[in-house]
């Protein structure tokens, strides 16, 4: 059945405004180009766009020419501003952006476990609000969050665990009841994968897991390019997975004795200290760094050896054909540490696995956040994808 007359102009709206996004500002005749419209059609639709305010004529194509067919159409990027955030247990980070993405503002903020809960939530939100402040912003459309956690599915809300600082899930609700902005949550790790996917490591793929190393350890998976989250919002919390070489089992309360305790940056730096290579103040993420840099194979073998652990079992269950090592740690080890993790898993599994290192690290959830609300305020405003 062809599409009613409302719906094709919403599409055609859609994939020009799409073109304006990638490619930069066009002229009517290069949308015309690139939609395969006709010129009426492209007329009619740089009108309604312009009407709507969404999109606006920002200059002209050619020194030489002039007129109506020389000019140049971009998206009203402070049709909308968005804020990202990245919450870990120590602290915040916010940026704020344009509708297309472009940074205003900037800030990280501490938030030291002895916060209390209520102080905890207001230092962040004061934080969002000053950052907004700062880019020169007086009203946020939509506000991401990168939280570690397990995401509801059916709620969307972040649930509640023993290991994580009570203000993580009241931040949410504080930044609704501030601001009047769509406010969205989402798992850091999954953040990560949709950024890697996005702009990093994993840009050619639609097929994927990233596995994360930080403070803690966890995995999000992509399949046929959607994000898997399972029935209970923990598909990737492989933290919790048991495994040979501790000496305890992981519990429902607590993932010790599961991979965390083989390969969160806790147990790597130790390893560090056992090589010989931990040097005072250092962090996990500089003790790989400088055993890759180094060339320090002993420490990159033991390293490798724990990670594939982790590698192996996701490779055997799921097949993505391509492991992401994701995080600051991920992304310290580089190659040297990727292509030891992939030697160990082929000699793990007959599966088939490419192990790649993260291109983004630690600013993946950030990154995936800002992704998140820029997506989501894009499909607001522009409509639905075709």
């Amino acid at each position: 059945m062809p599409a009613s007359p409302s719906t094709a102009r919403a599409i055609n709206d859609r994939l020009a405004l799409g073109l304006l996004q990638r490619e930069g500002p066009l002229t009517a005749n290069q949308l015309k180009q690139l939609t395969g419209l006709s010129r009426p059609s492209v007329a009619d639709l740089v009108e309604r766009l312009q009407g709507s305010g969404l999109i606006a004529v920002v200059g002209e194509a050619g020194a030489q020419r002039r007129g109506p067919n020389a000019r140049l159409y971009g998206i009203v990027a402070d049709r909308a501003h968005l804020a990202a955030l990245d919450v870990r247990t120590g602290g915040v980070s916010v940026v704020v952006t344009d509708l297309l993405g472009a940074v205003l503002a900037e800030a990280s903020a501490p938030i030291g476990g002895d916060t209390g809960t209520g102080a905890a939530v207001e230092r962040a939100v004061a934080l969002v609000e000053s950052t907004a402040k700062d880019g020169g912003v007086q009203r946020l459309h939509t506000v991401a969050i990168g939280a570690p956690g397990l995401i509801d599915p059916a709620t969307g809300e972040l649930r509640d665990t023993t290991s994580l600082p009570a203000w993580h899930r009241r931040l949410a609700g504080a930044l609704q009841e501030r601001f009047p902005a769509r406010v969205l949550v989402e798992n850091e790790t999954n953040l990560a994968a949709r950024a890697e996917q996005r702009d990093g490591a994993a840009h050619d793929r639609d097929t994927f897991v990233l596995l994360w190393l930080g403070e803690g350890v966890g995995a999000a998976v992509v399949l046929d390019g959607s994000l898997r989250r399972g029935a209970s919002g923990g598909t990737g919390e492989i933290g919790f997975l048991p495994v040979p070489g501790t000496d305890v089992l992981p519990s429902a309360t607590g993932c010790e004795g599961g991979f965390h305790s083989l390969a969160c940056a806790a147990a790597l730096r130790d390893l560090g200290a056992e090589h010989g290579i931990l040097e005072p103040g250092a962090s996990a993420a500089d003790v790989v760094r400088r055993a890759a840099e180094t060339g320090h194979g002993a420490y990159l073998d033991a390293a490798a050896d724990r990670i594939a652990v982790g590698a192996a079992a996701m490779a055997a269950i799921l097949d993505p054909g391509c492991v992401v090592l994701g995080g600051e740690i991920g992304r310290a080890g580089g190659d040297p540490l990727a292509t030891r993790v992939a030697e160990r898993v082929a000699a793990m599994s007959p599966l088939r696995t490419e192990v790649r290192a993260s291109v983004l690290g630690g600013s993946a959830v950030l990154r995936g956040a800002l992704l998140a609300a820029r997506d989501s305020a894009q499909d607001e405003l522009f409509g639905p994808r075709p």
